[in-house]
């Protein structure tokens, strides 16, 4: 056990409003694991006069209207930063001089100074966006843990895994080392934010290992339940939409809630398309959405994203929305624009899933 200052030193830094260099800048080296990439984005699919609907948007620096329209979008590459002497601390980690605050500490006063662990080489697989949001832990963070696997022993901030975390983590066979204070000699941390081929063919892996080992027949969709979790956006009307579905057009419901991983792989596995409101509970039905399958987003007017749809379009998928009415803080979806959006998706095939 051992004790280390750089909380005190940090938070004084930061108090007196000196700059912190990011980890890269202190790097003791940095190499390219795959190049930049530019593809086609698509157009989404919508009925005419949902894009006047919009009202704002969920994430404005790095959602837009352009996002919905056809063009070129860019992904940036893959890289690598080898840290020497580095610290993490309470979901913080240091190194000379540097910081980064990969979840909110724990306590900030006093800040948590005893180190209790050490390690030779280690690899960062965990991502801000990854530690906040479930879904971008499953197609960002499960994703970067083999490059992780391949540079030293995958490590993570201590947290509590729920009960979905622990069955993808046990399917997808990934064992981290779970700290809550180490000092590591020499660690190795990553920027995958680009949606390149690297990230890809990772992803694309990882559905493989999910995968059910006979093939499901394909079947209608699966509208996956969000209720009142997360972030709020409720849909008011929810069920009666999903259930609409279910009997209009043969869809599943998922309500992931009270499922495990082996229901939610048995009721999404196969699904033509996947519907239900944007958030990241949508990722259970997009871990078995197929090429040429697609995913429709009911969103509220005052919170529109467009996160799911690049991330869709690099796997031959489709894209499209329905804007909802506010009432009274939540918002409702009409069920006949949802079946006509429906409508404007390309067919695909009723086949075996491949």
């Amino acid at each position: 056990m051992s004790w280390s200052p750089l909380p005190l030193f940090d938070m004084t830094r930061r108090l007196a409003g000196v700059r912190r260099s990011s980890l890269p800048e202190v790097a003791a080296r940095t190499w390219e694991i795959h190049p930049p990439e530019v593809a086609t984005r698509r157009d989404a699919f919508c009925l005419p006069g949902q894009q006047e609907r919009i009202r704002a948007w969920g994430f404005p620096t790095v959602c837009s209207a352009q996002d919905l329209v056809a063009g070129e979008v860019f992904h940036g590459p893959t890289r690598g930063h080898l840290l020497k002497d580095a610290w993490l601390i309470d979901g913080v980690l240091y190194c000379r001089g540097a910081s980064c605050h990969l979840q909110p500490r724990s306590r900030h006063l006093p800040p948590r100074l005893r180190v209790d662990a050490e390690l030779a080489r280690g690899a960062v697989y965990r991502t801000v966006p990854g530690i906040k949001w479930f879904a971008h832990w499953l197609m960002d963070d499960c994703v970067l843990y083999p490059l992780a696997v391949a540079e030293g022993t995958p490590v993570s901030p201590a947290h509590a895994l729920t009960q979905h975390m622990a069955g993808y983590e046990s399917r997808l066979e990934l064992a981290p080392s779970r700290l809550a204070a180490a000092r590591i000699r020499e660690l190795v941390v990553f920027d995958d934010h680009g949606l390149n081929r690297s990230k890809g063919a990772r992803f694309a892996a990882l559905r493989r290992k999910l995968r059910p080992s006979a093939r499901p027949r394909r079947h209608p969709g699966v509208f996956v339940v969000r209720g009142d979790t997360g972030d709020r956006r409720l849909l008011a009307n929810e069920l009666e939409v999903a259930e609409h579905l279910r009997d209009r057009r043969g869809f599943r419901i998922l309500d992931h809630t009270r499922a495990d991983v082996a229901e939610i792989i048995e009721t999404c596995a196969g699904a033509k398309t996947v519907v239900g409101v944007e958030g990241s509970q949508l990722i259970h039905g997009l871990l078995f959405l197929e090429p040429g399958g697609a995913l429709l987003t009911l969103q509220p007017p005052d919170r529109f994203v467009t996160t799911w749809k690049p991330r869709v379009e690099r796997h031959d998928q489709h894209f499209g929305f329905v804007v909802g009415a506010t009432r009274e803080g939540d918002f409702f979806i009409d069920k006949d624009e949802v079946e006509r959006t429906l409508d404007l998706f390309p067919p695909l095939g009723d086949g075996p899933s491949d």
